[in-house]
C-alpha cells in the first residue's frame, strides 16, 4: 500500500495547471513544423510561423499559449494500493486548479450556475474529474485544459448501425468543415465510437491527449482516422480557416463495445493549442 500526501496532490495539481498553460507537448511542435514543409498555401505557412512562434514565447517567458487558458479537465487513473491521506482526492485536485490559475495569472473562464447568473467562480473551478480505478501504486493524473472556441464545435449522433463507416466520416467531416475558423485550425480531432451517449462523448474527449504520432492499435480505425484526415485537409479550410491543406494535425479515434441496436459518434476538437500534461505520484 502506498500513501500519498493530500498536499503532495494538490502541488503536483498547481504544477501541471502551469505546465499545460505554458508549454506546447513536443510532438504538437512537431507536427505544426511538418506541416509547414508540407503547406503550399504562403498564407497558411504564415499563420503556421506564428503558431510556433507563440508556442516558442510562452514556453521561454512562462506565458499562457492562449488567452482561453480553458475549462480544468483531468484524467485521473488511481491504482487500487493507493491511500490518500490528509483529504480527500477531489478536494486536492480542486484546491490545486484554484491554486495554479491563481498564482498563474491564469484567465478564470468559469462560472458557477450555467443558465442564470452566469457569475465567475475566480479560481477556475470546480474543474472536471474523470476518474478511473487501476491496479497498482501509483496515482497518475493528466490535465488537459479545454477552451470553449474547440469545445463548443463538439457534435453527436447516434447512427442506425447499418450506416457503416462511410456515414460516420461524413458525419466528422462535416462538423470539422462546418465549424470553419472557430476552433483555430489546424486542430486535432477526437472522435469517440461505441459505448453509450455519455461514452461515446468521453471517449473523444480522451483521444485529444493521444500522442500525435501514433494510431489506433486496430488497422481498420487507423485506416479510418486516415482517410478521415486526408478528408478535413482537403477541404481547403486550413489553418485559422483561412485556406491552405492543413485544416487537422491528426485525426485520434477511440472505441467501446456498443448495444447491437445502436452506434453512438461523438467528435471533440481542440485547437492548435492541443494542451495537455501528465504527473505520476
Amino acid at each position: 500500500m502506498k500513501t500519498i500526501a493530500y498536499e503532495n496532490i494538490v502541488t503536483a495539481v498547481e504544477g501541471l495547471c502551469l505546465t499545460a498553460a505554458y508549454d506546447l507537448p513536443g510532438e504538437v511542435g512537431t507536427a505544426l513544423a511538418q506541416a509547414l514543409g508540407n503547406e503550399d498555401s504562403s498564407l497558411a505557412r504564415a499563420v503556421l510561423k506564428q503558431c510556433m512562434e507563440n508556442a516558442r514565447l510562452a514556453a521561454e517567458e512562462r506565458t499562457p499559449i492562449c488567452q482561453d487558458t480553458g475549462f480544468a479537465v483531468y484524467f485521473v487513473e488511481l491504482g487500487q494500493e493507493v491511500r490518500i491521506e490528509g483529504g480527500l482526492l477531489a478536494d486536492a485536485v480542486r484546491e490545486g486548479t484554484a491554486r495554479g490559475y491563481q498564482t498563474g495569472y491564469l484567465r478564470a473562464s468559469i462560472v458557477e450556475e450555467p443558465l442564470y447568473g452566469r457569475k465567475n467562480t475566480g479560481d477556475n473551478t470546480p474543474p472536471v474529474v474523470h476518474l478511473s480505478l487501476v491496479g497498482g501504486e501509483a496515482l497518475r493524473i493528466t490535465l488537459a485544459p479545454k477552451g470553449a472556441g474547440s469545445e463548443n464545435a463538439s457534435a453527436f449522433r447516434i447512427f442506425k448501425p447499418s450506416d457503416g463507416e462511410d456515414a460516420v466520416a461524413d458525419f466528422v467531416v462535416e462538423t470539422v468543415v462546418g465549424a470553419g475558423g472557430n476552433p483555430c485550425p489546424p486542430t486535432i480531432i477526437g472522435i469517440g465510437i461505441g459505448g453509450t451517449f455519455e461514452t461515446a462523448a468521453l471517449l473523444s474527449k480522451k483521444a485529444l491527449v493521444r500522442p500525435l504520432n501514433t494510431s489506433h492499435h486496430n488497422p481498420r480505425y487507423a485506416a479510418l482516422e486516415r482517410a478521415i484526415l486526408e478528408r478535413i485537409n482537403a477541404s481547403g479550410v486550413g489553418p485559422q480557416g483561412l485556406g491552405g491543406s492543413t485544416t487537422a494535425l491528426a485525426v485520434h479515434i477511440e472505441t467501446f463495445p456498443c448495444h447491437m441496436a445502436s452506434l453512438p459518434v461523438a467528435v471533440n476538437i481542440n485547437c492548435h493549442a492541443a494542451r495537455h500534461a501528465t504527473v505520476v505520484l
